[in-house]
């Protein structure tokens, strides 16, 4: 599902939410020009403020990442692509690891803990 957000979670909801229209936009499930759905809307369906999504958006917007346009809502921008920083770090720290002799099972237990 593409709007996952978890209420008890250390990260405010609306990072969460922002950070689910940059996954669906990295991984192509959002593409340029793309509608999202309105903020009352969208914040009934995660049982969040509409102040909380409309935080998320502006912020998409500030980053590039969503454009708003005046009686058509909030849309994936066109210069929005696929974001590979987040994978290119994953591959850095998993090299970096494996030079240290951390294997699989301890990664797993530092992302764990980290999250």
């Amino acid at each position: 599902m593409l709007w996952t957000i978890e209420h008890d979670s250390r990260l405010p909801l609306q990072e969460q939410i922002a950070g689910c229209v940059r996954r669906a936009v990295g991984d192509g499930t959002l593409a340029a020009g793309e509608q999202l759905p309105p903020a009352a809307e969208l914040a009934e369906a995660l049982s969040v403020d509409r102040n909380t999504v409309l935080a998320a958006y502006r912020r998409l917007r500030d980053d590039g990442v969503l454009e708003f346009r005046r009686g058509r809502g909030a849309r994936v921008a066109d210069g929005a692509g696929p974001v590979a920083a987040v994978d290119q770090a994953a591959r850095e720290f998993v090299e970096l690891a494996r030079a240290h002799g951390y294997g699989r099972r301890d990664l797993i237990r530092l992302i764990e803990e980290l999250t």
